[in-house]
């Protein structure tokens, strides 16, 4: 097993406490490109995907509902079922 699917199934498992750089890392992991962001804030898109991943930094971690949003992403396209 790498280290990219790894990172994928450990927010997989534990989307409470997701690292505000391994999301970053994810998202681009998952074929989405940094599409901006200030300050605190990232944005990312896919071709061909509708929904844009936005993370916040909130003390080096992103809010669950971001997390959330994250492995919905991941189920979609890293291929880890549940």
């Amino acid at each position: 097993m790498n280290t990219a699917t790894k990172l994928l199934e450990a927010i997989h498992r534990n989307p409470k406490q997701v690292r505000f750089g391994d999301a970053c890392k994810a998202a681009a992991l998952l074929g989405f490109v940094k599409q901006g962001g200030r300050g605190s804030h990232r944005a990312f898109a896919r071709p061909g995907e509708p929904a844009l991943l936005n993370f916040q930094n909130r003390d080096g971690f992103i809010p669950p509902y971001q997390a959330r949003q994250l492995v919905e992403m991941i189920r979609k396209y890293g291929g880890t079922a549940e």
